[in-house]
């Protein structure tokens, strides 16, 4: 083999924490995560550093957000609602970017908010989340772990500290979303940060059902997030509740569905009365 050759194999290779998405992608195609390829230069696509930079952007994609629930629910949001719902649509297959390497490599991939680019569609086919060309993506892991002396591995002490890690990761990706929508919003920090919780955990509580790991979801998101106030910005923990039908929980942030559906309330909803433990 050329010299040539073998450096394309290695630049080809997968990125570490790609494998945690495929596993994801098989069980849910209507997501796709994507870490080494740059989104196709198709309709559709918005980079997080124009979002953040775009005021009127931000405008459009609420509005859409308004239109597409208008046309699924047949009742038209607030403004603060929609902006909620569209932030949602983001900061879910972001949570899943960073907590599924976490949960199923122990690795806590490691970027700025603008080297992301995310699509929506309008109609059909996969909602997508890609990372923009640029450097390697490092990614935080264990010293043991098999790739910890790849080139872009950060090695952390243990499993703590990774779980540090992906609390920071998470929140650099979200304070400046929520800085940038705050007008939109019109929710305070402490709302913000647990709707943050609440993402974090559903999201990735979702995907280790379909995985077959709920249990070790649940065990790693109580210890990720104990609600104790050690663990701030974010507001509440994963507070999961054993019931015979399995464990569930109440979400420390209401989305605000009930605008919309006031006779169908979310699972986990806040404004429902807690289930006695």
């Amino acid at each position: 083999m050329s010299t040539r050759t073998a450096a394309a194999t290695v630049t080809a290779a997968p990125h570490p924490c790609a494998t945690a998405h495929a596993a994801f992608t098989r069980v849910f195609p209507d997501l796709r995560i994507r870490l080494t390829a740059p989104p196709r230069p198709a309709p559709g696509w918005t980079a997080t550093g124009d979002l953040l930079a775009s005021a009127a952007l931000r405008a459009r994609l609420v509005a859409a957000e308004t239109r597409r629930t208008e046309l699924r629910h047949g009742a038209a949001p607030r403004p603060d609602v929609a902006a909620g719902f569209w932030l949602h649509r983001l900061v879910w297959p972001l949570g899943l970017l960073l907590s599924l390497p976490w949960l199923l490599d122990a690795r806590v991939p490691l970027l700025p908010a603008d080297r992301l680019a995310h699509r929506h569609p309008a109609r059909g086919g996969p909602a997508e989340l890609a990372v923009l060309p640029g450097a390697p993506v490092r990614f935080a892991c264990l010293p043991d772990d098999p790739r910890a002396g790849h080139p872009a591995a950060v090695p952390v002490p243990d499993r703590a500290a990774l779980d540090r890690e992906l609390r920071t990761a998470f929140a650099a990706q979200l304070d400046p979303l929520f800085t940038a929508l705050a007008p939109q919003l019109r929710r305070g920090p402490r709302t913000l940060w647990g709707l943050a919780t609440d993402e974090l955990t559903e999201g990735l509580w979702f995907a280790a059902g379909l995985l077959g790991r709920e249990r070790q979801a649940v065990e790693a998101l109580s210890a990720l997030l104990p609600g104790t106030g050690t663990t701030a910005p974010y507001t509440g923990g994963a507070a999961f509740r054993r019931t015979p039908a399995g464990p569930c929980r109440t979400r420390v942030s209401c989305c605000l569905f009930y605008t919309v559906r006031p006779t169908d309330p979310c699972t986990g909803c806040p404004r429902e009365q807690r289930p006695a433990r």
